[in-house]
């Protein structure tokens, strides 16, 4: 890793930190006025018949615009910090191997990205959201461990990698879940929902499939630099497409 390579990857993180931003202040700035009401479920006694019975309470607007521009604005503050005051310790972890900053950052931006997915096929119940935020971040933290574990090791532990799938993989099972039970009883989820299920899945599956590539060391991911740069472009695309895809959806005019 040279100089030159580090001092290239600098400016694409600053680059990155502006794209981020200026996404996060367009989507506030055009996107119509849009909360949804976030509820908690708890047992409550029915007099008349005698038994504890599901019931819901409203908690609190959840606004859909500040959301989205949120993970924009998170990942922004990641890039800048990285492309300044972290800069040094940012090389130095990547001449090992690692990011640990990357998976700070995912963990919530992620975490965030799949609350607002969540927000679009109705699932509106303050615990069921706050279960699908910590699993994503538990799932992007797990890569963190990945990484950490994997500079005491001879050959690659894939352990972390495969719980990391795994609590990864619930949330979309959830999702699913949603978007069936609305399809099977006649009340199917908007085309663009859809749309944003499929293709943020993908990309969220991409994640995972550079980390393969970076620890098998297959063409270009021999250099973990490339990897790095893959990661950031996967995150702006996977942001981007999410963000303007709601806009178009739901938050436009």
């Amino acid at each position: 890793m040279s100089t030159l390579q580090f001092r290239s990857l600098n400016r694409f993180n600053l680059t990155m930190a502006a794209l981020h931003a200026l996404q996060g202040f367009a989507v506030l700035a055009l996107s119509r006025s849009f909360s949804l009401p976030i509820s908690t479920s708890f047992l409550s006694f029915d007099q008349s018949s005698k038994t504890l019975v599901p019931a819901t309470a409203f908690a609190f607007n959840l606004s859909l615009p500040a959301l989205v521009a949120g993970f924009f604005f998170l990942s922004a503050l990641f890039h800048l910090i990285i492309g300044t005051v972290y800069r040094p310790t940012y090389e130095a972890n990547l001449a090992k191997g690692m990011n640990k900053a990357r998976w700070y950052e995912y963990s919530i931006s992620a975490s965030v990205m799949m609350v607002a997915i969540s927000l679009l096929v109705g699932i509106y119940d303050l615990s069921s959201l706050l279960m699908i935020f910590f699993l994503v971040a538990g799932m992007n933290l797990m890569g963190l461990v990945m990484e950490v574990h994997n500079q005491t090791t001879k050959t690659t532990n894939w352990l972390s990698y495969w719980i990391g799938c795994l609590l990864g993989a619930i949330p979309w099972v959830v999702i699913a879940t949603y978007l069936w039970s609305g399809y099977a009883h006649g009340s199917a989820a908007p085309t663009f929902v859809y749309w944003i299920f499929v293709s943020i899945f993908i990309f969220f599956n991409c994640f995972a499939i550079n980390m393969v590539l970076q620890y098998k060391k297959i063409g270009p991911w021999k250099d973990y630099l490339y990897g790095e740069k893959a990661y950031i472009i996967l995150s702006l695309v996977a942001k981007s497409l999410l963000a303007w895809q709601v806009f178009a959806g739901t938050l436009r005019p």
